[in-house]
């Protein structure tokens, strides 16, 4: 995982101006302004404007600003980086690539944007989110989430990619009949595992019956339990939701806080495991305690213990 905080990712059609600032103002870890699904073919070029006037002139405060780029098979593509990176500059952080088939797609918008910021001086390196959500993509998921020292993030995008494999769902993208178990999760599953072998976070589709917090908050638990580390919001009622699943929880700090106190007095006395309350300790254990007090220092729940 990275040192990255990205619980909530906000989508926000790119031609609504009037959203901008709601948005902004949210507690979303992450928002980005889509010039991709959200924003109708007519409206994409005038949408750039927007996105550049909303990314330089509102306080965004620790939000990161991001925007969805349309997809590298579109005439829009090319002309979205151009302009907004030119106009916002340092004030665009990352970049999502939807649609990525095979590591080359990546390249392509690295390459782009490493002539861009040395042309225009860009004090700091613009950062790349990776959307999975073609069968191609998912088979390639591995060579793509290793394409980039810019890439930190592959989501999971159920929406195309139910339509790539020919999935009967319905608008929430759930199964239309009985199905025995997550009916994403060989998908989800490959998509963290190639987050991790990249070193990367993965973060959870987004949940269109955004009326329904409480099946929001189900598919949330179940990547989160599977090492997703986020999820897309499409309504900010979402958002509270997600920060609040992909945080730990008291009990989870508590039990880190205990097995890392333990296992390092164990240590002052030569031993390389202890038993707490009757369940053994070792070092895996105190790795993944560490990464649990690392993430709740980040979320600003204490210090991290190293």
């Amino acid at each position: 995982m990275t040192s990255l905080l990205r619980r909530s990712e906000l989508a926000v059609p790119a031609a609504n101006d009037h959203m901008f600032a709601k948005a902004a103002a949210s507690d979303a870890d992450l928002v980005f302004l889509d010039l991709e699904d959200a924003t109708a073919p007519a409206h994409k070029e005038a949408a750039r404007a927007k996105v550049v006037t909303g990314l330089n002139e509102l306080n965004w405060g620790r939000t990161v600003r991001a925007v969805r780029i349309n997809g590298l098979d579109t005439q829009w593509c090319h002309d979205d980086i151009i302009e907004v990176v030119t106009g916002a500059r340092d004030n665009l952080e990352t970049i999502i690539i939807p649609k990525a088939l095979r590591a080359r797609d990546v390249w392509w918008v690295d390459v782009l944007l490493s002539q861009l910021e040395a042309k225009l001086g860009l004090s700091r390196q613009i950062r790349l989110e990776v959307l999975i959500e073609e069968v191609e993509g998912l088979a390639n998921a591995e060579e793509i989430a290793v394409a980039s020292g810019r890439l930190d993030a592959l989501i999971f995008g159920v929406g195309d990619f139910s339509l790539s494999q020919g999935a009967r769902v319905n608008t929430n993208f759930d199964p239309l009949g009985e199905y025995p178990g997550d009916f994403w999760a060989y998908a989800r599953n490959k998509v963290i595992v190639a987050a991790r072998i990249a070193g990367i976070d993965a973060i959870d589709a987004p949940y269109p019956d955004y009326g329904n917090l409480e099946g929001y908050e189900r598919d949330a638990r179940r990547a989160a339990l599977m090492g997703y580390t986020g999820k897309w919001a499409i309504h900010p009622s979402q958002i509270a939701v997600a920060n609040a699943v992909y945080a730990p929880t008291d009990e989870e700090i508590a039990l880190a806080e205990r097995n890392v106190k333990a296992y390092r007095e164990g240590e002052q006395k030569g031993l390389g495991a202890v038993g707490v309350n009757g369940v053994l300790v070792d070092a895996a254990h105190v790795k993944m305690a560490e990464a649990t007090l690392q993430r709740a220092a980040l979320i600003g729940r204490g210090p991290a213990t190293g």
